[in-house]
């Protein structure tokens, strides 16, 4: 059987006790595959990552080693937030790396989204090399990979955000205990391992983070104003009380400009686009009917407040035919 596939007999996990039989199973099986060796893997912050590696920490404690890599393709405020709630409060054996400059430098001038997401997926690795490099012991490399991103990287849909290439002489095993799992259950498995809300109920982020966000060749001005007007739009959806309502928002900014005004003078500046969605899986997805008096407060707001922005658009499309993602 191919372990990559879902069994049709595998129950859908909507409840504690479910979710608790799949932890212990989990936790067995971790035990069974690490034994007394030492696991790498890179905590994002994000649900999936959170959940491997609270579910790590549980089997086999401090042989996780967690490595946050700040590629500087981070939502506003996301670095900080992970060493204090994984180092300060859950007490992770946590790494930071601190690699900005070394991913924006080899994505300049890089426009095609696959592209992108390969050099950032690359990098990743590189990074991982060097700091496994660092460690003694380390045999197994764990990933937040969950169903749907096997189910779209089969379909050609997009590149698996997840995969990458570690040099032979590390041969490293892997190790993804959610795998066949669906986001909504995945949620249900951190809730139930103890980990906080505005973690477990933290919005998808993808693996290349704002780089398939800041659309075609990353700049470092685009992608300020990506972060920048995402901030905004989490701030407001909070205040409205979209924050658990939504599923899903976030802007991006194509590499096009067009023309405004801006103190009585010519202005041109870059659009930016509001995505809000709401699925179960993240294989369907339809559009969240925000209130237009809503839009044009956060519109006001992100024009004056985020410098070379000049538009906002809301986007319509339902997946399919659109993806959650621009690209």
């Amino acid at each position: 059987m191919d372990s990559n596939v879902r069994p049709d007999s595998m129950q859908r996990i909507t409840t504690e006790a479910l979710a608790s039989a799949f932890i212990d199973e989990q936790v067995a099986a971790i035990k069974e595959q690490v034994g007394d060796k030492k696991v790498l893997l890179a905590l994002s912050g994000g649900v999936d990552s959170s959940v491997v590696a609270a579910l790590l920490i549980k089997a086999i404690g401090k042989q996780l080693v967690c490595v946050h890599v700040n590629h500087g393709l981070l939502r506003k405020g996301e670095p900080e937030q992970v060493i204090e709630v994984f180092r300060n409060q859950m007490d992770a054996n946590l790494i930071y790396v601190d690699a900005v400059d070394r991913f924006l430098d080899r994505l300049a001038g890089v426009a095609e989204p696959e592209k992108k997401r390969k050099i950032i997926g690359d990098e990743f690795i590189r990074v991982f090399e060097e700091e496994a490099r660092k460690l003694e012991g380390i045999r197994f490399l764990a990933q937040g990979t969950i169903y749907p991103d096997i189910l779209e990287s089969k379909d050609g849909v997009k590149a698996h955000h997840n995969v990458g290439g570690m040099p032979e002489e590390f041969d490293f095993e892997l190790v993804e205990p959610v795998k066949l799992l669906f986001k909504d259950e995945v949620r249900v498995v951190g809730k139930t391992l103890g980990l906080p809300d505005n973690m477990v109920y933290r919005q998808p982020f993808p693996g290349p983070g704002l780089g398939v966000r800041c659309l075609g060749a990353i700049t470092r001005e685009r992608l300020e104003c990506v972060r920048e007007s995402d901030a905004i739009l989490r701030e407001e959806f909070a205040k409205n009380g979209l924050q658990g309502k939504v599923w899903q928002y976030f802007t991006a900014i194509p590499d096009i400009k067009s023309v405004g005004v801006k103190d009585g003078k010519r202005y041109e500046g870059y659009p930016v686009i509001i995505r809000a969605i709401n699925t179960k899986d993240a294989m369907t997805a339809t559009v969240e009917n925000v209130p237009f008096e809503l839009l044009q407060h956060i519109t006001d707001r992100i024009t004056h407040e985020v410098e070379g922005v000049n538009r906002v658009l809301y986007d319509l499309t339902p997946k399919p035919i659109g993806t959650i993602e621009w690209e």
